[in-house]
């Protein structure tokens, strides 16, 4: 189990690409694959993983981790996912100060950016939405929906800082979901 743990977040960490939220379905589909837990308990997990401080992908895996094998899975699922990353910036920093005024590596950014964003759209829409949910107009997603509205009004157009949009929608969430 411990090296399976690993040996599953060594290749998610190697292979995907985009950040944290966009490594999300990867994750929670690796989770499924395995049975390693309920749906439930993983969307449980990313809540979680999201509120404590650092990336998202990696407190998931350390989480997931721990729930399966205790101490040793977390261990082994943090180093897992942070490996690859680890040695993947140590070896393309030294080829990327070469080649980074390039033409073909300017586009090649701008061409995943899209990828990205849609990877991260979904894993918004995914986990904003309550498991196996089949209506898409019930009062929990009008509440969230609300809640996601003012939050980008209030950062973009009154640019508030992050920190009391975040904590006065979480009161708004206590208001509109206890």
């Amino acid at each position: 189990m411990i090296f399976d743990l690993f040996t599953t977040f060594f290749k998610i960490g190697l292979l995907s690409f985009g950040g944290g939220y966009a490594m999300l379905s990867v994750i929670e589909h690796e989770v499924e694959w395995n049975q390693w837990m309920s749906p439930e308990r993983f969307t449980d997990i990313i809540g979680l993983a999201g509120m404590a401080p650092g990336s998202i992908a990696t407190n998931s895996a350390t989480l997931v981790g721990y729930e399966t094998a205790g101490v040793l899975g977390a261990v082994s699922s943090t180093l897992g996912m942070v490996l690859p990353s680890l040695l993947l910036i140590i070896v393309m920093a030294a080829f990327f100060y070469k080649i980074h005024h390039k033409q073909w590596v300017k586009s090649t950014f701008y061409g995943l950016k899209p990828v990205v964003t849609g990877l991260i759209i979904y894993a918004a829409i995914h986990f904003g939405l309550t498991n196996k949910q089949t209506e898409w107009l019930t009062w929990h997603n009008l509440g969230s929906v609300i809640i996601l509205i003012s939050a980008v009004i209030a950062i973009m157009r009154y640019r508030m800082h992050p920190l009391p949009v975040i904590v006065v929608s979480g009161l708004l969430g206590i208001a509109f979901f206890s």
